[in-house]
């Protein structure tokens, strides 16, 4: 849980900062992207439901695995969207696909065996490019340093709005 913590605390520490200068983007919309960026992470849910189950209820094939790639991004990004009014669509959109692509991107940082991150760029490539192999997702150092700037932007995310 400790990887889903940080994808949610990296849009959050980004939006917050994008906040002191983007008129709408208070935090209700801050938390919107933070949802996005728990799209990647839907693929656990196959640890309460097999997949073969919902496969059987859709009477398809299903895999869960395809929802942690940019196109599972904005395919659930789109399925999110419309549950808004019309009007935010476009703002829902952007800032649930925003989540999602940070969600992503640190996945595309950790540690891989062979050096090479997963295909996430799917259905639009099947490339998987190269990771620096920063973090394990399992250190719990990303967590501590990811918490301490959400800490810090938080603790000044207070001083912008009171000034």
């Amino acid at each position: 849980m400790a990887d889903l913590l940080t994808h949610l605390l990296a849009p959050y520490i980004l939006l917050t900062v994008a906040s002191w200068r983007v008129d709408w983007l208070d935090q209700r919309w801050v938390v919107v992207g933070m949802g996005g960026a728990a799209i990647p992470d839907v693929v656990k849910v196959r640890i309460v439901v097999n997949e073969e189950t919902v496969g059987a209820l859709l009477g398809v094939p299903f895999t869960y695995m395809p929802l942690s790639t940019l196109g599972g991004v904005l395919l659930l990004a789109g399925l999110i969207t419309v549950a808004f009014e019309r009007r935010y669509w476009g703002r829902v959109f952007g800032l649930v696909t925003f989540g999602g692509l940070t969600s992503l991107l640190l996945d595309g940082l950790r540690v891989y065996a062979d050096g090479r991150a997963s295909a996430w760029l799917y259905p639009f490539t099947n490339w998987r490019p190269p990771t620096p192999s920063l973090y394990v997702s399992s250190d719990p150092t990303v967590l501590v340093v990811a918490l301490l700037a959400a800490g810090a932007v938080a603790v000044l995310d207070r001083r912008v709005r009171r000034d």
